[in-house]
């Protein structure tokens, strides 16, 4: 079989002057794609900015023979999202190819969280994937092409102690990732979301040093490349991954039960009293959409 190759693409991705991101970004580059580098240079936490990342990057690339020009506005206003862009647009022509993975922590339990942490950890993943996938699916839709792939985080999709502005914006990735796929679908344009591990300066505080020799930053740049690939078909998926491990994640629903006939009232003691059959996972089911649930439940 042929390479998976990227020539006469167009790629952008956000964050990509360090860690995963810059990964994606030369693993483009050296398959034939030209790059749109972007990334503002903040600190961990979102504070202050630095362009000397994503040049480097864009530096390296050169150097390796590949293109790519890189841009250093925020994706969490609009006017930076059509910014990053117009970039692509104005250097290359078009855009084939959006990798959102831009992103800051600011971690602090619940109740010591304040209004400032949540709205920054929204604001640049949850907001920044709005502002940026806007104006590029707006391209992608008049060529009738487009793949693009979402960072989410194992936070959102399990929890993690600490994380609940993170993690609440990385589940809202999937939420969007869900419904544009069906809005997009049309479009040929294909529209995923993964929740990647590597050791990086987000994550330095979590693994050891063992875990930090296998948590690659390399290792998650497969499964993008493939998703951004013209052979991927897919398309509303999510995948997890770190340690040369690649799985699905998906939402499931349980098999529940039906209390009474829905024209009958029914009461609290009675969700009381088949709640273990509500709550239990058996016969669990993937659905499409949220069309189908209801379809299911009034079947």
């Amino acid at each position: 079989m042929n390479d998976i190759n990227f020539e006469n693409k167009v790629a952008i991705v956000t964050g990509a002057g360090a860690g995963i991101g810059r990964q994606y970004a030369l693993a483009l580059a050296m398959r034939g794609a030209r790059v749109v580098v972007n990334d503002l240079g903040s600190a961990r936490d979102g504070s202050d900015a630095d362009a000397s990342p994503a040049d480097r990057c864009v530096a390296e690339i050169k150097a390796a023979g590949g293109e790519a020009v890189a841009n250093h506005d925020t994706v969490a206003t609009m006017a930076g999202g059509r910014n990053i862009v117009a970039t692509a647009i104005e250097t290359y022509g078009t855009v084939d190819i959006l990798i959102n993975n831009a992103g800051i922590l600011r971690d602090r339990t619940f109740l010591n969280m304040s209004e400032e942490d949540w709205d920054q950890v929204i604001n640049v993943h949850l907001k920044g994937a709005f502002c940026v996938t806007q104006p590029a699916l707006k391209i992608m839709k008049e060529k009738n092409y487009g793949r693009i792939v979402l960072t989410s985080s194992f936070s959102g999709l399990y929890g993690i102690f600490g994380q609940t502005n993170y993690s609440a914006a990385k589940m809202g990735l999937v939420g969007l990732v869900n419904t544009l796929k069906l809005e997009m679908a049309r479009y040929n344009i294909c529209v995923n979301a993964v929740a990647p591990n590597a050791a990086t300066r987000m994550t330095e505080e979590i693994f050891d040093e063992n875990a930090k020799k296998r948590m690659r930053t390399q290792l998650n740049v497969p499964m993008v490349l493939y998703l951004c690939s013209e052979e991927n078909p897919v398309s509303g998926n999510t995948y997890v991954m770190g340690a040369g491990w690649y799985g699905r994640a998906a939402v499931m629903t349980g098999g529940g039960c039906i209390v009474k006939d829905s024209e009958m009232d029914i009461s609290a003691e009675e969700i009381r009293d088949h709640f273990e059959q509500i709550n239990g996972l058996d016969s669990a089911t993937y659905y499409e959409n949220a069309m189908a649930v209801l379809a299911d439940i009034f079947c």
